[in-house]
């Protein structure tokens, strides 16, 4: 007599690694619904994909975890002792990717902009009239020299910013958006003061005052000097323009200096822009980031505003104060 060969049961793995929360979220709806085709129905899928994850679920697990009765299926007892586990992975998968969401909507409403120190006179009040238009948008500013903004960006401590020539140590994506004029200045007494057309020469004689190597308004120091060969004149550095400004008013020196950053000395009559040859020289105000950074949604729209409503803007913020020739 020929013995009726017995089913084979599936061989358990060492630890279950192959199983996947997919094959759980259709073990939990063929649990619930007595049913391989009404959980392919609720998940939509076809009925032999559900079958087939449940056949790879048993012989991962090594169980059997349904037989047939009918056109439905039973969950064996191992089947019913898993669907607390089940039940508890998918539940936690879902509150950590409600986690996720969460928190990358707060991150995509959340916008660090750094700006060089040239830029707070008017920066601020453009921040606040993006802010204005975007009042959900959680906007960080941070105020530093050239370098500090080039750290912070390349260090991820910065989304975006604005300053004027592009950084060369890291690879940005520039939009400009703003014409930006620097001055030679002076005390409205000092000697050069009632001179017209001043030669270029005739400046390297005079004592001036500099920001720190490597900021915007020392490289136009330098640059208008050593670039037609002359030697650079005396100078004393200072630490910030607020600094630069106050020591022309002492009559101290002379600077360069944007006139973005002198509106209301000149008004006031403390400050006077110097005829010199080659000034003003003009710069551009860019809005950047990092070229391989990926702007999230309140850095777009920022970007955005930024280029259309800037040009705008700087017109009618500086007015007529600071009409200079351009060409």
């Amino acid at each position: 007599m020929v013995s009726k060969p017995q089913e084979s049961m599936p061989t358990m793995s060492k630890d279950g690694s192959r199983i996947t929360l997919r094959q759980l979220e259709i073990f939990l709806a063929a649990v619930e619904n007595r049913s391989f085709a009404a959980a392919a129905d609720r998940l939509s899928l076809s009925a032999p994909a559900v079958s087939m994850q449940m056949s790879k679920l048993g012989e991962e697990l090594g169980a059997v975890l349904f037989e047939k009765d009918g056109r439905s299926i039973q969950p064996t007892d191992i089947a019913h002792a898993l669907v607390p586990y089940a039940r508890e992975m998918t539940t936690t998968l879902s509150e950590a990717v409600e986690t996720v969401k969460s928190m990358q909507g707060e991150l995509d409403n959340r916008l660090r902009v750094a700006m060089v120190s040239t830029a707070r006179n008017f920066g601020p009040q453009l921040l606040q009239e993006f802010q204005k238009s975007h009042p959900g948008i959680d906007l960080q500013i941070t105020i530093a020299n050239r370098r500090g903004v080039i750290d912070a960006l390349q260090s991820g401590q910065a989304d975006i910013a604005l300053m004027g020539r592009p950084p060369r140590r890291i690879e940005v994506t520039a939009h400009q958006f703003a014409r930006h004029p620097y001055v030679l200045i002076s005390h409205p007494d000092h000697p050069l003061a009632r001179f017209r057309h001043i030669r270029r020469a005739d400046l390297t004689a005079h004592r001036f005052l500099v920001r720190e190597a490597g900021s915007g308004t020392r490289m136009v120091h330098e640059h208008y000097f050593l670039s037609e060969g002359l030697a650079l004149p005396q100078a004393q550095e200072m630490d910030s323009n607020a600094n630069i400004k106050q020591a022309v008013m002492a009559n101290m020196g002379l600077a360069f200096i944007s006139a973005h950053t002198i509106a209301l000395e000149l008004e006031a009559g403390k400050l006077t822009i110097l005829d010199a040859e080659g000034m003003p020289e003009w710069r551009d105000w860019f809005v950047l980031y990092p070229k391989d950074a990926k702007l999230g949604a309140a850095g777009r729209q920022f970007r955005d505003h930024i280029r259309a409503k800037g040009p705008a803007f700087m017109q009618d913020f500086f007015g007529d104060a600071l009409a200079l020739d351009q060409s």
